[in-house]
C-alpha cells in the first residue's frame, strides 16, 4: 500500500524541487548543447556546476549532521552494481543528453524532446524495481563493502575531504577559466 508523507515533507519536496530546477536552469545545465559540450570537453559549464553541488551539497549535509544532528543514510558500497548502474546512467545520459534532473528541468522549460528519455527513466526505474529483490541476491552482493564512508575508514574528519575537494574544485577552476571553445547557453 503506498502512503504519502506529511503534508509538510511534501511541501518541503516540492519546494526543494522547484529551486533545484530553477537553479539548474539558471545555471543553463537543462540545455542539451551544454551537456554535450560537456561530453566533447568544449563545455565545462556542466563540470563547474556539479564541483560547485558537491562542495556546497557536502558543508550542507555534515554541518546539519554535526549542527542538527541530521541522521546520514549512507547506502551499501556494492562496487559491481554501482560500475553496472553507472554504465547504464552513463550511456542513457550520452543517448538522451540528459540526466534525470537536467531532463525534468529541460521539459519544465519546454524541451520537447526530453519525454522521450523521461519515459525511458520511469520505464528503467519500474524494472529496476521489479526485479531490485533478485538483484540483491545477486549482482547487488558481488563486492559488497557495506556502508563505507572515506571519513569513516581513514578516521580523518570529513572536513578534510571536503577542504581538499574544494581546493580540487578551485584548481580545476582555475585551470578551465577561459577554456571553453564553444559560448554558453543560447
Amino acid at each position: 500500500m503506498f502512503k504519502f508523507d506529511s503534508a509538510q515533507n511534501l511541501v518541503l519536496g516540492l519546494v526543494a524541487g522547484l529551486v533545484f530546477g530553477f537553479l539548474l536552469q539558471r545555471g543553463a545545465v537543462t540545455r542539451y548543447r551544454v551537456i554535450l559540450g560537456q561530453f566533447l570537453w568544449t563545455n565545462h559549464t556542466m563540470l563547474r556546476v556539479m564541483l560547485t553541488a558537491i562542495v556546497v551539497g557536502a558543508i550542507g549535509i555534515y554541518a546539519m549532521h554535526q549542527l542538527w544532528a541530521v541522521k546520514l543514510h549512507i547506502k551499501d558500497t556494492a562496487l559491481l552494481g554501482n560500475v553496472v548502474g553507472g554504465a547504464i546512467f552513463g550511456i542513457g545520459m550520452v543517448v538522451l543528453g540528459y540526466c534525470p534532473g537536467t531532463g525534468v528541468g529541460a521539459l519544465g522549460e519546454g524541451s520537447r524532446h526530453a519525454i522521450f528519455g523521461l519515459l525511458g527513466m520511469l520505464v528503467g526505474a519500474a524494472v529496476y524495481a521489479e526485479f531490485h529483490a533478485a538483484l540483491k541476491k545477486s549482482l547487488l552482493k558481488v563486492a559488497d563493502l557495506g556502508k563505507i564512508t572515506l571519513p569513516g575508514t581513514s578516521h580523518i574528519s570529513p572536513w578534510v575531504f571536503i577542504a581538499a575537494t574544494a581546493v580540487i574544485a578551485a584548481i580545476v577552476f582555475r585551470l578551465l577559466h577561459g577554456r571553453d571553445l564553444v559560448a554558453g547557453p543560447e
